[in-house]
């Protein structure tokens, strides 16, 4: 694969998002489930990734508080998505301390000032 501006893995993932997907990678040699996207696999350093989509759906697992000098608090989570895969963000909509690992959580897609993100908020069943 030849690196384009416009095929580099964090330009696709960004487009997708904004797109309203969360994407994440899969490597069709050994299965690897990769997140951030990259070019070469960590599993196996294969470049054949292939794009897919999460259905937005996890668990939390782990979450702190972050508390700024003169600024609300805010959670940083990782979270565990139901494909398989990680990542790190942000739990809202609720106060930050009572997100709890374990916790089930759904995704939305924000935009914010530097672009769309994904959030996640409370599972709604």
């Amino acid at each position: 694969m030849v690196l384009t501006p416009d095929n580099a893995p964090e330009v696709v993932y960004r487009r997708r998002l904004a797109e309203g997907a969360i994407s994440y990678q899969s490597c069709d040699a050994c299965g690897h489930l990769v997140f951030p996207p990259r070019v070469l696999c960590p599993g196996c350093g294969d470049t054949a990734l292939s794009w897919r989509d999460s259905q937005g759906l996890g668990e939390v697992y782990s979450a702190t508080t972050v508390h700024r000098r003169g600024e609300d608090p805010y959670n940083v989570s990782i979270i565990t998505m139901d494909e398989g895969f990680r990542m790190m963000t942000n739990v809202v909509g609720m106060p930050p301390e009572d997100v709890a690992i374990g916790m089930r959580v759904q995704a939305t897609i924000s935009e914010l000032a530097d672009g769309a993100v994904p959030l996640f908020g409370p599972e709604s069943r």
